[in-house]
């Protein structure tokens, strides 16, 4: 914890070398992206992209799971995508999965979660269970899978669907591999996962 203590007082200091780039956050946020991922620890999508404080609208949740439209009661995950579609007016959806991924994995073990209750119940959103090598431990394959049926997911979402045909909004299904730092992106015409 220290270190990351010892970064935000210092933060400041980095802050006052770009006071224009800090200063003008000041005014609001306009991010073209919404990036949903993983709360993994590994994955962090600035890092992945390059991107600089006002460029992603983040959402991460265990698994990349998007939750399914119509829901009984109202989450904070189809709260943010309403969010960044009707107010921010994002441009581009990337859904992105990772390899070794636990949450992922579990499902595809069929791993008995009684001890993690919230998450057992969490991760019952991710219907259908991906499909992959039970003894992959990088679960590639089953991430991939899991990455395109959230972006079905998305589409069920009236505000995605209206920007959708709009031509408003792209979607993007991407696979980062945390052991070598290279991203995927799936190819709808070869229905592959491809390198950037």
């Amino acid at each position: 914890m220290q270190p990351l203590i010892d970064n935000a007082r210092s933060f400041r200091e980095q802050c006052a070398e770009r006071p224009e780039e800090f200063a003008r956050l000041a005014h609001g946020q306009s991010p073209h992206v919404l990036f949903i991922t993983c709360s993994d620890s590994r994955v962090v999508p600035a890092l992945i992209t390059g991107a600089r404080p006002g460029d992603l609208f983040e959402l991460q949740t265990a698994g990349n799971i998007v939750p399914p439209y119509p829901f009984q009661q109202p989450t904070g995950e189809a709260a943010t995508i309403e969010y960044a579609v009707e107010v921010l007016g994002v441009t581009d959806i990337v859904v992105c999965g990772h390899s070794h991924c636990g949450a992922v994995g579990a499902l595809v073990r069929g791993e008995d979660l009684t001890a993690v209750p919230a998450v057992r119940d969490w991760l019952t959103h991710a219907t259908p269970r991906p499909q992959g090598e039970v003894d992959d431990p990088a679960v590639a394959e089953a991430v991939q899978s899991h990455v395109l049926t959230q972006l079905l997911r998305l589409r069920s979402y009236p505000c995605v669907d209206k920007r959708l045909t709009g031509g408003q909004l792209r979607l993007h299904g991407w696979f980062y591999e945390v052991h070598m730092g290279s991203v995927l992106a799936h190819d709808a015409q070869s229905d592959t996962f491809k390198a950037l």
